[in-house]
């Protein structure tokens, strides 16, 4: 009697929802209105695969540089079973380690044409970055240092520099055109080391640029800051599980950057370089000084001039933060 009384006051409470109960079977259904809005519900969801294709995703990625080349081989891991062994293999390298990047030189004004990083169409890691340049073009020594290695690669780099720095690091120029050093020579930061070329798996004029730590192949656009001709910090901190990573690499930053290169760099580059100096630089008292045009970093400046851009700063009091302003007069000798 007691249940009869309990089950029809919940079939009253279901009647004023709308709810049929099935007595024997204990059955709860919704409503007939609930349904078909869950129907609409369903019909009026997007499909998410209609809107994200990761397909066209990676053909944007792999075709962002149009003229990328085919990254080189590695030469600390292939083809080195001579005197091109990797002279760091098997030996303990740090985890964590500060370098002293503060005494530099752009290796070239160059923009970058192709940045570091896997390349699916390849499957390889391309190592480095690579830079626009003309053939003949002066590569300059990035840090003080030794001469390595001077070498032919033909499947990969063509003519190339390896440079030992005071710093610890490593750096390599590839595609040359001419060597202008010899190994075991002394350089300092800012000296001409190479001729730009087209030398080696190459499909057209460019130099390509790695940082090394001990082998590891750290990604350049981590030190250096290449749409502003400078370096992002006087040390780089390496560590195992960062090293691959760019600090403040913008795409927009080097495209906005190669307006202006190129604007500044019309072929021939030698000729181009020249003229602009001559006529942008006077001489007083034994003292050379450069008038800043729009476009105009510390590090182009300091290319220009073959000095470095710690030089730059001493000469003139200032730091690679400063903002120059065009007309501006700035010391380079």
């Amino acid at each position: 009697m007691h249940f009869n009384t309990i089950f029809k006051s919940l079939a009253s409470i279901a009647a004023v929802l709308g709810i049929a109960v099935n007595a024997d079977a204990q059955n709860y259904r919704l409503p007939g209105e609930h349904t078909e809005q869950h129907r609409d519900l369903i019909a009026g969801q997007v499909n998410i695969n209609n809107q994200i294709k990761v397909d066209a995703t990676q053909h944007f990625i792999d075709n962002l540089f149009e003229n990328e080349d085919e990254p080189e081989m590695d030469i600390y891991t292939e083809g080195w079973d001579s005197k091109l062994v990797n002279p760091y293999s098997g030996m303990d390298v740090p985890d964590r380690q500060t370098i002293d990047v503060s005494k530099f030189c752009m290796p070239h004004p160059g923009y970058v044409t192709s940045p570091y990083g896997y390349r699916k169409r390849f499957r390889r890691m391309h190592k480095g970055v690579d830079l626009k340049l003309y053939i003949g073009d002066t590569i300059r020594a990035a840090f003080d240092g030794r001469v390595r290695l001077t070498n032919f690669e033909r499947r990969g780099y063509g003519n190339y520099v390896i440079l030992r720095h005071t710093n610890g690091l490593e750096t390599v120029y590839g595609h040359l055109s001419k060597f202008l050093v010899e190994p075991d020579q002394y350089v300092k930061a800012g000296d001409p080391i190479a001729l730009g070329g087209n030398t080696g798996r190459s499909t057209g004029p460019h130099l390509h640029f790695e940082t090394r730590y001990m082998g590891y192949a750290i990604n350049p656009a981590a030190i250096f800051d290449f749409a502003n001709q400078t370096v992002h910090t006087d040390t780089y901190t390496f560590t195992k599980s960062t090293y691959q990573d760019a600090r403040n690499y913008d795409p927009a930053a080097n495209t906005e950057y190669a307006k202006v290169y190129n604007q500044n760099n019309p072929r021939p580059a030698a000729s181009a370089s020249s003229s602009s100096s001559k006529s942008s630089s006077s001489k007083s008292s034994g003292t050379t000084t450069y008038k800043v045009k729009k476009g105009d970093t510390l590090g182009a400046i300091a290319a220009k001039h073959h000095v470095t851009v710690r030089k730059l700063c001493q000469l003139n009091g200032i730091n690679t933060k400063t903002k120059l302003k065009i007309g501006q007069r700035l010391k380079v000798k």
